[in-house]
């Protein structure tokens, strides 16, 4: 038996739960039209292919680098747009917390740092769960308003708090905003976006779109 078109698209925005690492970086692939893909589909993502590789490896090296600071003794996520780490998640102090942030600011590539820990037990299986169901009701949601880029915005849930990540517009951010803020289950959002004027984002794009633009046959470089 075939799924509705919207459960489908939910099915597949679910982020999957991981509960076995103490440090997760963030960069947990989407499976979108066959393709495995990072939250932001390349495609159409207004970052630089540069700084998409650079995210990916400052999540990897600061979740080694918070590893060898603190050990288990946090449950914390790091998610890098554009160079920008947004660290979600548990410790239980708050000099825990603070040698998180320093571990990630010491991280090459890293340009600025947000630090959302909370002081607080690690949640359990089923909070956890239903921060992913969240996640992919925000994304299914933003996918069906048609002025939302879902492709150009990163979500990340932490107990009911919906954290936003993207390059754009005030008024893009406004509407990613409401929807977001009004999808079941969010308690909270909180925007980390970098906002950007209307021309500023058209540079980004046409830029994209020239660095992903196939070379024709037979043309010489």
């Amino acid at each position: 038996m075939s799924l509705p078109m919207s459960a489908r698209r939910l099915a597949c925005l679910a982020l999957p739960l991981t509960v076995a690492a103490t440090v997760l970086p963030a960069c947990t692939p989407l499976v979108i039209g066959g393709a495995a893909v990072t939250g932001a589909m390349v495609a159409t993502d207004r970052r630089s292919s540069g700084a998409q590789l650079d995210d990916q490896g400052i999540e990897l090296r600061a979740a080694s680098n918070v590893r060898e600071t603190v050990g288990s003794r946090v449950r914390v996520n790091i998610t890098s747009y554009n160079r920008k780490a947004l660290i979600t998640g548990e410790a239980a102090t708050e000099r825990d917390k603070q040698l998180v942030e320093e571990a990630v600011r010491k991280t090459t590539n890293v340009a600025g740092v947000f630090n959302e820990v909370g002081i607080a037990n690690s949640p359990g299986l089923r909070e956890q769960a239903n921060d992913s169901l969240i996640t992919g009701r925000v994304k299914a949601a933003m996918i069906d308003a048609k002025d939302v880029p879902a492709s150009a915005i990163k979500v990340v849930t932490e107990r009911g708090t919906v954290y936003l990540m993207g390059l754009v517009t005030q008024k893009e951010a406004d509407r990613a905003t409401e929807v977001a803020r009004t999808t079941q289950g969010v308690q909270k959002v909180v925007r980390v976006f970098e906002v950007l004027s209307d021309q500023e984002i058209a540079r980004l794009q046409a830029a994209t779109a020239s660095t992903s633009s196939p070379t024709p046959a037979g043309s010489s470089q």
